[in-house]
């Protein structure tokens, strides 16, 4: 006998029952007695030793004593030597899959990590065995396994096969370690799956109506679970979408992975399915920690967006108006109206931007809570009224005629005043003062501080006097061959501003190498997306100014050529009349230092 050498004191064929017993369970006083089953496997049968079974005991297997299998094997003819049982390979009590050995415990690496992730035990509703079940659908691994095996041969998803389809027609078994995922080794993944159809990114022209527009709580949803989208067809149009969508754009696969899940939860909370989203539900996600911007790049691209957002400015004019009488806010409105859509019947209004409107209802505002307080509408005001609130003069004269003259325009031609009591009153243009100087020594830190971003920004700005809201839109494509392509004028570049540019394109090219942002500066923000940066980060970027640096150096150039106006009109891109405000700025500044001739 191999392996433990110990025997039975009785029989000396069979190992003890345990360490420091000297019998066998069926050699025991008393007995025999039933042995335990094995602690490791569970099994009953071929007890061996020390609460093993043969299977699972280290020195079970290999050749026993005669007796030992005389008990278990059919006689063998006299004078020929048996075969010794190999004890070494058996399936798997989960999954079935033939190939497993006692060094993995008689239980497959999958199942043993399936029992370890789903501690639930208790009867298979497809195959009736009680095993370890999956914690969200109730099925063993045999049967998953199975559904997998059908979505492979149907193409489709697996949670698209029915459950009670897995075991109709028997179950396929297969051999343990050799279920093989393609482009795992050395060989590279071929999908069999079916592209999905680009032609369901589409939305659907009907609409359903509900009854009741509750507001949705994704938080809710997170804690109970999401109901599945019914429109799967195009669930898998914009999962492929928002791939290519994000291989493009140079985003990291946790963003791709968070916006296919943010599509899936927002076609799922659908009222009508295949429908457009809607922005109102997008702007939700970030309550869930998932992209709202992202996901709403993804939708726009695919033409699945329908943006019903309120701007920003229609929120921001009730609460401007709520303590003014109510005609004054009636007659404020159809202003408010007409002024950002305009008027197309005659007398025709062009339309004005928000950021007009809101710049003109800023100025008019004081004045209109000062009438509100004695005259119900603005009818009652008279040219006395305005004349008594205007500056003598000034920018602030000029902003505020300006507000009250857009204001009792437009209810002039809606017929809500009789007179435009803002008629012929003029606001005399001020005086161009001279700009403000720059601190040259914070400057000159930016321009050779470690920040290549900041020190190639006030490089253009120093050296050339490029327009913010140029800097804010330059291309990547405009800066070639030493000089800057801008709007029609070709800028040749000082080699200070090449030498910045150079280290900078090096920085964004090894910070943001699949970026397909077409801008030459971008940040952290705007480098997965395609939008430009803004005045505010140019100046948060420089510390100062960047207007002022333009000033200061187009100011230069006018010292130096003695308020040229052609070399500033080339040099700038200045109209005349601009150019001619710099000049004049500085004769008036060298008038003022040269003492009268006696």
């Amino acid at each position: 006998m191999t392996g433990m050498r110990r025997k039975c004191q009785v029989c000396a064929v069979r190992p003890p029952a345990m360490v420091g017993a000297g019998y066998c369970f069926d050699c025991w006083p008393g007995g025999p007695v039933v042995p335990p089953p094995c602690r490791r496997c569970g099994s009953t049968r071929e007890y061996y030793s020390s609460g093993l079974c043969a299977r699972c005991h280290p020195h079970a297997p290999g050749e026993k004593s005669a007796q030992w299998r005389a008990d278990r094997q059919p006689a063998r003819p006299p004078g020929r030597r048996s075969a010794a049982p190999q004890i070494t390979v058996d399936s798997c009590p989960d999954c079935l899959a033939w190939g497993i050995t006692r060094t993995f415990g008689w239980v497959c690496a999958g199942c043993r990590w399936w029992r370890d992730k789903h501690r639930t035990i208790g009867p298979c509703p497809t195959c009736g065995r009680t095993i370890a079940l999956h914690s969200s659908n109730g099925r063993c691994r045999l049967c998953a396994k199975q559904r997998t095996i059908m979505a492979r041969q149907l193409k489709i998803r697996p949670d698209r096969v029915p459950a009670d389809a897995v075991a109709r027609y028997g179950q396929q078994l297969f051999f343990a370690r050799l279920w093989h995922n393609e482009g795992g080794g050395r060989r590279p993944y071929v999908t069999k799956t079916v592209p999905p159809d680009t032609s369901y990114l589409a939305p659907v022209a009907h609409e359903q109506l509900v009854l009741l527009d509750v507001p949705r709580d994704l938080r809710a949803g997170l804690a109970r679970g999401f109901p599945e989208p019914r429109a799967t067809q195009l669930e898998a149009a914009l999962h492929h979408f928002a791939g290519q969508h994000a291989a493009q754009h140079g985003w990291s696969r946790r963003t791709t992975e968070n916006v296919r899940r943010a599509v899936r939860i927002l076609l799922g909370i659908q009222d009508t399915p295949g429908a457009a989203i809607k922005a109102s539900d997008v702007m939700l996600l970030p309550a869930i920690s998932l992209p709202a911007r992202a996901v709403t790049d993804v939708l726009a691209a695919a033409g699945m967006l329908a943006d019903d957002r309120t701007p920003a400015i229609e929120r921001w004019f009730p609460i401007q108006i709520a303590d003014l009488p109510e005609p004054m806010r009636h007659e404020l409105g159809v202003w408010f109206r007409i002024a950002r859509a305009g008027r197309t019947t005659p007398p025709r209004l062009l339309p004005r931007s928000d950021h007009t409107v809101k710049n003109q209802l800023h100025a008019a505002l004081p004045v209109l809570r000062q009438w509100g307080a004695t005259h119900p509408s603005l009818r009652e005001i008279t040219r006395a009224d305005v004349a008594a609130v205007l500056p003598a003069g000034g920018y602030a004269r000029g902003s505020l005629l300006q507000g009250l003259r857009s204001i009792f325009k437009v209810l002039k031609v809606e017929k809500l005043v009789f007179i435009n009591p803002t008629a012929r009153l003029s606001a005399p243009v001020p005086a161009m003062q001279a700009p403000r100087g720059v601190d040259l020594a914070a400057l000159r830190r930016v321009l050779n501080g470690p920040d290549p971003t900041a020190a190639a920004l006030a490089a253009l700005l120093a050296f050339h006097a490029v327009r913010v809201k140029q800097l804010c839109h330059l291309r990547v494509t405009d800066v070639r061959d030493g000089r800057l392509h801008l709007d029609g004028q070709v800028i040749l570049l000082a080699e200070p501003v090449r030498q910045r540019l150079r280290a900078y394109l090096d920085h964004r090219n090894a910070r943001w190498p699949d970026t397909a942002n077409p801008h030459l500066f971008i940040h952290y923000r705007n480098a997965t997306h395609t939008t430009a940066v803004t005045n505010w980060w140019i100046g948060q970027r420089l510390g100062m100014t960047p207007q002022l640096i333009r000033q200061d150096r187009i100011l230069d150039e006018a010292d130096a050529t003695h308020g040229d106006l052609r070399a500033l009109s080339d040099l700038f891109g200045l109209s005349v009349t601009m150019a001619s405000r710099y000049a004049s700025t500085i004769t008036t500044a060298l008038d003022q230092a040269t003492p009268p001739t006696p």
